[in-house]
This record gives C-alpha cells, structure tokens and sequence, in this order.
C-alpha cells in the first residue's frame, strides 16, 4: 500500500466528467472509424459485430446526444462555481483553467529549456498545456455537436438548408473528429500519461490524488501557495485502496489500447479517409 502523503487534485464530479468525455468518446471514434471505413475489410468486420451500418449509426448520434448533454451539465457546473461578484478575480485566479499572460510566459521559458537556454518554468495548479486540452472541448465540442445534429436526418436539415451544407458540414465534422481523435490519441495520451515523469499512467484523474513530493517537483508554485495559505494540510488525503487501483490501472491501459489501436487503424487506411 502507498504511503506517502498525498493532496487532493480533483474532486469526484470533475473525475466523473473526465470519464464520461474519455468512455463517449472512445465510443464514438470507434463507431465513426467504423462508418468512415465501411468500404475496408476492417470496418465491415467491425460495424458486422455492433449488428450492422444501421446499428452502429443509431450507436454513434446516441452516444454523441449523451456527450452533448454531458457537455451541457459540465456548463452548468462551471458557471455556478464562477464567484460572480468578483468575476475577474475568480476567472484569472491560479485556480481557475482560463489561461493568463503567465501561461505564455510559462510556454516561453519551456521552450527555451527544450534548447538548454534557461530553466524549467515553475507550474502552479494548471500548466499551459493542461488548459490547451480542457478548452479544446469548449470548440471541439460544440463544432461536432451542431455538424452532427444537422447530419443527424439530412432529411429534416435540407427543407430548410440548402444541399451543399450538409456537404461542408460532413466535411466539417470528419475533419474535426479525425483532428480531434490524433491530438488525444498521440499528444494528449504522451504528455498526459507516455512522458517520463508520468510513466507508466498519470493516476491522478482516477484516483483524485497525487503524491506531495511528486506534485511538489512538477508544480511548485502550487503548493507554495497552499502552504502560504494554510491549506495544504485540508487538501491532505489517503491513498486510493489496492482495489481501486488495480481496476483504474486496468481500465486505464484498456483505454489507452483502444486509443492507440485506433491511432493505429488510421494510420493503415489513411488513403481511405476523404
């Protein structure tokens, strides 16, 4: 059993709205890898075990309806932990994900370290590519949401649209979901969980927590501020029970699989994808 201290990162409901975006959406490249490839020996074999074109098809808009909903509650969570009173406070404290001038410098100074010119930045709670990934969703999402609704019964959309739209918004909607899919799939899936100082699994949206010492190295700042605070010792939290971890490491290498399989698929047929 692990130890060591560990603080509290993330709260059961922002742990449940990143499970919900990684399960959707693994669901959804997989049905929609499977539509776009009918034509290959692989996606017949695929879209034949979910019973068929049609059934898979039904599998991808409900599924994206779910995500859409799922997007639609996480606004609302946001929106009421946003102090309105102090809004500006509240939107550019170190806490919040709304980037600052500090996360250009941050990028800065990291890439002058890339080439040996300076220092690492010291990070506090959000590091710049961290807030890059979590507002990806606020554009990504939204742009396949609407493509997706209009492609939903073509029928319905062309006696008010004109023909070509659904064209362009076919278009749109593949080259976002394909876009979409090689960022999580090769940038999010090294940097969040391959890199060195995160191998072999970043555990901290499963289990909520992360080693002090661990945290301390990566995001200094962070917990020097707690520390100032006086708030380090309530963030304080016991380690994840043996079970739990066995089951999000399992889940967790699932996921990544299933991700870097499909990274894989894209990869063999990319002269299929229009």
């Amino acid at each position: 059993m692990n130890d060591q201290v560990r603080i509290i990162r993330f709260n059961v409901v922002q742990r449940l709205f990143h499970l919900s975006v990684m399960v959707t959406f693994l669901i959804q490249g997989v049905t929609g890898l499977c539509r776009l490839l009918y034509t290959t020996s692989w996606g017949k074999a695929l879209t034949n075990f979910f019973g068929g074109y049609e059934s898979v098809t039904t599998i991808h808009i409900r599924v994206g309806v779910l995500m859409l909903l799922g997007f639609a509650v996480h606004l609302v969570y946001i929106l009421l932990k946003v102090d309105w009173k102090a809004l500006r406070q509240s939107l550019f404290h170190p806490d919040s994900l709304v980037p600052r001038l500090q996360d250009v410098i941050h990028l800065g100074q990291q890439l002058r370290w890339f080439f040996g010119l300076g220092p690492p930045p010291a990070f506090d709670r959000w590091t710049y590519w961290e807030k890059f990934d979590y507002l990806a969703v606020f554009w990504g999402l939204p742009l396949l949401g609407v493509t997706g609704l209009l492609l939903m019964d073509p029928l319905v959309t062309s006696y008010f649209m004109p023909g070509w739209v659904l064209n362009v918004t076919l278009l749109m909607h593949r080259a976002e979901a394909l876009l979409a899919m090689l960022y999580i799939f090769i940038i999010h899936f090294t940097v969040g969980h391959l890199r060195h100082a995160m191998f072999p699994m970043n555990e901290c949206m499963f289990a909520g927590s992360v080693e002090l010492e661990e945290i301390r190295r990566e995001k200094p700042l962070w917990i020097e501020r707690l520390e100032a605070e006086g708030k380090l010792a309530e963030a304080m939290v016991p380690a994840p029970a043996p079970w739990f971890r066995v089951a999000y490491f399992i889940f967790g290498y699932l996921a990544l699989s299933v991700g870097l399989y499909l990274l894989l698929i894209l990869l063999i047929y990319r002269n299929y994808v229009e």
